[in-house]
């Protein structure tokens, strides 16, 4: 594939490294010279001096070609209109956007962009993943909805370990799609029984979800 990766700070520079050690043809576009000299000089002949978010720079980067663009700048605007211009302009079939403050998601999506990277929200998931066991965690959002997959693992002596999915008081507009046990996935139905250390995926509405946490872990 050909990507456009605009943007040739940090999260620039190692994403270009990482896709042309996969195989992909890669162009980098940076504003600032000094930048553009740091990553010619490791990464080869695979950069542009301008910026990204100008239709003239895009076209000279040959986006008419690109199968990709990501937008990896460390400002939300930027990366929204470099991501409008590279599909409304020049029919790049896949926009990716780097985006610093969670709640601009929304805009994005509203606005066509493929995919959103959130370093906020990706710290957050990391940090979650090492919370002890009693807590429901968010995985992903759906994008266009308020649905959410989220995880909870089923605790010592919690008085749900025996308990069927029919007989789960689960919240309105929840449902459990998957339980993983000793590593093996199982795709439930009303008779599965719940057991100790069960992790369970479940899809709920985010309104729902306190709701969907008191179930799992409330005192009985």
């Amino acid at each position: 594939m050909y990507i456009i990766v605009a943007g040739g700070g940090k999260v620039g520079f190692y994403l270009a490294r990482a896709l042309i050690a996969q195989g992909h043809e890669v162009l980098v576009i940076e504003k600032d010279a000094s930048e553009v000299a740091k990553i010619a000089n490791v990464l080869g002949n695979v950069v542009h001096k301008g910026n990204a978010d100008e239709a003239s720079v895009l076209e000279e980067a040959g986006a008419n070609r690109a199968d990709v663009i990501v937008a990896t700048t460390g400002e939300d605007a930027p990366n929204l209109v470099i991501c409008q211009v590279a599909k409304r302009r020049f029919n790049v079939p896949r926009a990716v956007a780097r985006i610093n403050n969670p709640k601009n998601e929304q805009i994005f999506s509203i606005h066509g962009i493929d995919a959103t990277v959130s370093t906020t929200d990706v710290i957050l998931s990391v940090i979650e993943q090492e919370i002890p066991a009693q807590s429901l965690i968010p995985l992903v959002r759906l994008r266009h909805t308020d649905v959410e997959i989220v995880e909870a693992t089923i605790p010592l002596n919690s008085p749900l370990a025996g308990t069927t999915l029919r007989d789960l008081d689960l919240p309105p507009e929840s449902i459990v799609a998957m339980v993983v046990r000793h590593g093996e996935p199982i795709f439930p139905n009303g008779a599965t029984e719940l057991a100790v250390g069960d992790e369970v995926i479940a899809f709920t509405r985010a309104t729902h979800e306190e709701e969907l946490r008191e179930t799992f872990f409330a005192r009985h």
